[in-house]
């Protein structure tokens, strides 16, 4: 089974990285551009009995800091 697991910063939560793609594509000239967030997004192939909590451990242990970040478990097709 195939997971996407996508992760964003929690609200509030400053993201320098994003303000840099904010600033950088006004450079370029792409105005009218605000607010840019970045993320993360991992793609698992998974046993297909692997169960809901076993990717949610993994999503809490490894690949989010639930403190300041946000995951999601997208099934692909």
């Amino acid at each position: 089974m195939k997971l996407r697991i996508v992760v964003t910063l929690k609200p509030g939560v400053l993201d320098p990285q994003g303000k840099a793609i904010e600033h950088a594509l006004a450079g370029l000239g792409f105005g009218g551009v605000a607010g840019v967030r970045a993320g993360r997004i991992f793609e698992l192939d998974v046993a297909d009995d692997t169960s809901d909590a076993a990717v949610d451990e993994m999503c809490r242990k490894l690949l989010a800091n639930t403190v300041i970040e946000n995951y999601r478990v997208e099934r692909q097709p």
